[in-house]
């Protein structure tokens, strides 16, 4: 059976991280992870913080720690959070761990000693205001492609294009905003991209599969043209450079990240060279479409050029943008919701299944408070928690909290298995399809169809006349409210698995058989969904 070896975008270590990289990475990586154990698969979830890079010691100096502190301190609390989101990593990693640091140099070494290194005097941006060089990102300007005037030294995120810092026009520190920017010489180590083109071309004509945005983004990139990329920097927080000339660098963070996901495996598993050289994997990525040229270009071309057994993906799912109340979320600018305040204002499985359900897979995603109060309220509250409401209640009740013995299915209950088998398959497509939003449609569709079975087959009715069919109908809602949690689970995992324990249940793939013996006793749990309003959430 095929094993699924799961990574998300590392988030970086600069303080807790809003709804929108829950949206576009961790939460799909974890509902698919989910998924698959859930069908009988092995699973490998592995994630990490990311922690090099400029971003982290201004982070740091802010705060008045060194760098180190802050970064395990930032972990620490990161990962705190995740957990009560229910992300189901196996292990959560760090890029500033020594298993990552020797793997960077490793592959390092093997780019250099394959030709694919090339060092190189460049001119880059010094700011005497802030007396030091400047990464690229922390450059901004105009970009000289589409005149957006917010273009960083590394990207325009406008019209997606590489730069580097001295196209910019009128360039300014990103620090300071001081616009004394100088351009000095500096010896820097390049990745030879363009070398590379021909392998990644080939590589990325076996990956058929790729959702339309990130094929399209990929192809991008290469149809404009690789560049050699600078994958060094003049900072002393980072993977140290193994090569005589460059003791003083640091290797840039788009470099050494995504090399984390090795190390993290590593990390977990004594085995983990199987995880990244064996056939039977296969290898998930989800991310936001940001992330997606690094990933899909940059990342393979490194593996591929050190000609080390390390598998490439196999796919990759990225995701559009999630907006806030008609606007980007912004970390820098604490705009938007974020992951600890989120869980104050509510559960986690609210905010699970609000974004799944909205997940921004074909296009921008708007948040707002009206749609998530909605949404919640009707598809948590009225759907799945009547459901579990009304029929347990109903057995604890009429039927001493226990399961009864069933009589005769009727026409009702043959119709109804025909529905679930249907239901079922088509969520099993959606899940392996990576088709979010279809498959938290599907799973509210059969929490509909289970509500619609109760409502026509009125167990309340029939007890007053034929208890023997009161039992039936009821010995198939306990059966239905199963079916529910157990699609629910994936999705909302804390309300799912109260449920599943009521009943006395473990996690596992549903069918449409009844699978709850008769004589069993259950329980009825709290109301799973109180409902909620706007004003249990902060103003925009």
């Amino acid at each position: 059976m095929t094993r699924f070896l799961i990574t998300s975008a590392l988030p970086y270590v600069n303080g807790v991280k809003h709804l929108g990289n829950l949206a576009g990475s961790l939460l799909p990586a974890d509902i698919h992870a989910r998924f698959r154990r859930q069908t009988g698969h092995e699973v490998l979830f592995v994630c990490g913080t990311d922690e090099h890079g400029t971003p982290a010691e201004l982070a740091a100096r802010a705060a008045g720690l060194p760098v180190a502190l802050y970064c395990a301190r930032q972990h620490t609390l990161q990962a705190q959070i995740y957990r009560r989101f229910g992300l189901s990593f196996d292990h959560f990693s760090r890029t500033s761990g020594a298993a990552n640091r020797a793997l960077t140099q490793e592959i390092f070494r093997a780019l250099d000693a394959a030709g694919f290194i090339e060092p190189r005097t460049v001119r880059q941006a010094w700011s005497p205001t802030d007396g030091r060089f400047l990464p690229d990102r922390y450059v901004v300007g105009t970009c000289p492609h589409c005149g957006s005037p917010g273009a960083r030294g590394d990207q325009c995120e406008a019209c997606t294009r590489l730069l580097d810092s001295d196209e910019l026009i009128a360039p300014r520190s990103a620090i300071s905003s001081a616009a004394d920017i100088e351009f000095r010489e500096t010896r820097h180590l390049f990745l030879k991209l363009p070398a590379l083109e021909g392998r990644l071309r080939d590589w990325l004509a076996t990956r058929r599969d790729w959702p339309p945005l990130v094929r399209s983004i990929a192809r991008k990139w290469l149809d404009e043209g690789l560049r050699e990329r600078c994958i060094t920097r003049d900072l002393e927080w980072g993977v140290p450079v193994p090569k005589a000339g460059f003791g003083d660098k640091v290797f840039y963070v788009w470099f050494d990240a995504p090399i984390g996901y090795i190390a993290a495996t590593q990390e977990a598993r004594a085995d983990w060279r199987d995880w990244w050289q064996a056939g039977d994997v296969q290898y998930l990525q989800f991310l936001a479409k940001d992330n997606v040229p690094f990933h899909a270009i940059s990342f393979p071309a490194t593996l591929l050029g050190s000609g080390l057994p390390y598998r490439p993906v196999d796919t990759i799912k990225g995701f559009n943008w999630l907006t806030y109340e008609g606007g980007k979320f912004s970390t820098s600018g604490r705009r938007g919701l974020f992951t600890d305040t989120a869980l104050e204002a509510c559960p986690a499985d609210c905010w699970r299944w609000w974004l799944a359900a909205n997940a921004p897979e074909t296009s921008d995603t708007d948040f707002t408070v009206e749609r998530f109060v909605e949404g919640v309220n009707k598809d948590l509250g009225d759907v799945f928690g009547n459901l579990v409401n009304r029929c347990l209640s109903f057995a604890a009740a009429r039927f001493d909290a226990t399961v009864p013995e069933p009589g005769e299915r009727g026409p009702l209950e043959r119709q109804l298995a025909a529905d679930l088998d249907a239901h079922l398959v088509r969520l099993r497509a959606h899940h392996e399809a990576l088709s979010f939003r279809k498959a938290a449609d599907e799973t509210r569709a059969i929490w509909k169809r289970a509500n619609a079975y109760l409502s026509e087959a009125a167990p309340w009715t029939a007890i007053r006349t034929d208890r023997a069919r009161a039992a039936t109908v009821v010995h198939t809602g306990l059966n239905l409210v199963r079916t529910a949690a157990l699609v629910a689970w994936p999705f909302i995992p804390f309300a799912a698995e109260e449920v599943l324990d009521c009943l006395g249940e473990p996690v596992a793939w549903p069918t449409s058989a009844d699978a709850l013996p008769a004589g069993r006793k259950i329980r009825v749990p709290p109301v799973l969904f109180p409902k909620i309003s706007a004003a249990c959430l902060p103003p925009a």
